[in-house]
């Protein structure tokens, strides 16, 4: 399975221009798609999703033209959007069986034992008689899983899933998402790195309406091997540092200010050499001059 997406662009009525010839090729498994807010990554979520038109371009699974048939793609695909709307006072049970009637999945056996299977699956059967407004943030975003896996699908989803989740409901979240990927096509789009680090082998990271890095994460970690250089300077003295060097990244650690920066060579003798990692590959895209 592969989904191809070739020279798309989204213009809104606006003006606004949300995507720029973006040309992904995605395959079977985990594929993080990274950036900012603002960067693009929703408006090609809902439009392979088929919410909206693209302005230039197609997407292609396989032989399937997403964007010419958008039906056809809607039977194969599960989405989970960033904000998932439910009923507060309607158990998961009743919630999942709706959606499966929605999904065409019209047998009512068949209907209770896939559900069951879900709620089995995402760790929720023991809570399905549970109102949703009642379940934590994680419980909620599983809920959101199982519901994007009514009906096999073959392309999965998922926008900025983690966010506001704590650590304990996102290591569950992410063990889910490794079950889910296996066999097929997953998209993950975050702004949270250590999601794409945990859980997929290739990315890409867009900014503002542009995919600045596609491959794999081993292959954006050497483009910056002995690139990277780390310094912990006085508050006072940021401004100076950033006009002489290229800062990628900055933090308060013990009351100074830790600064990455990027370069074929030190930038100084109070910079050290460090591994890079892939919040520097992040970083180093996203404040790239165009």
């Amino acid at each position: 399975m592969e989904l191809k997406i070739s020279n798309l662009s989204k213009t809104y009525p606006n003006g606004l221009k949300a995507l720029s010839n973006v040309n992904l090729s995605i395959k079977n498994g985990m594929f993080g798609l990274l950036g900012p807010n603002g960067a693009g990554k929703s408006s090609l979520m809902r439009t392979i999703a088929t919410l909206q038109d693209a302005s230039e371009g197609s997407i292609m699974l396989d032989d399937l033209d997403v964007l010419n048939n958008k039906d056809e793609m809607r039977k194969v695909l599960g989405y989970l959007p960033q904000d998932f709307g439910f009923y507060p006072k309607v158990s998961a049970q009743d919630m999942l069986n709706h959606f499966a009637i929605l999904k065409g999945i019209s047998n009512k056996t068949e209907r209770k034992e896939i559900c069951d299977a879900l709620l089995h699956q995402t760790n929720l059967y023991e809570a399905k008689n549970r109102y949703i407004g009642d379940y934590s943030g994680g419980m909620r975003q599983r809920f959101g899983i199982a519901q994007a896996l009514l009906g096999n699908p073959k392309v999965i989803i998922v926008d900025e899933p983690t966010a506001g989740l704590d650590p304990q409901e996102r290591n569950r979240f992410h063990n889910l998402l490794s079950e889910v990927g296996e066999n097929i096509i997953v998209i993950l789009s975050t702004h949270i790195v250590e999601d794409v680090k945990n859980l997929c082998n290739y990315m890409a990271v867009m900014n503002l309406g542009t995919v600045m890095f596609d491959g794999k994460t081993e292959e954006a970690l050497a483009l910056l091997k002995g690139k990277i250089y780390s310094a912990a300077i006085a508050k006072e003295a940021l401004d100076e540092y950033r006009s002489k060097h290229t800062i990628i990244s900055t933090r308060v650690s013990e009351g100074k200010i830790l600064i990455h920066a990027v370069g074929d060579t030190s930038p100084g003798k109070e910079f050290k050499a460090i591994e890079a990692d892939l919040e520097d590959v992040y970083f180093s895209f996203i404040t790239k001059k165009n």
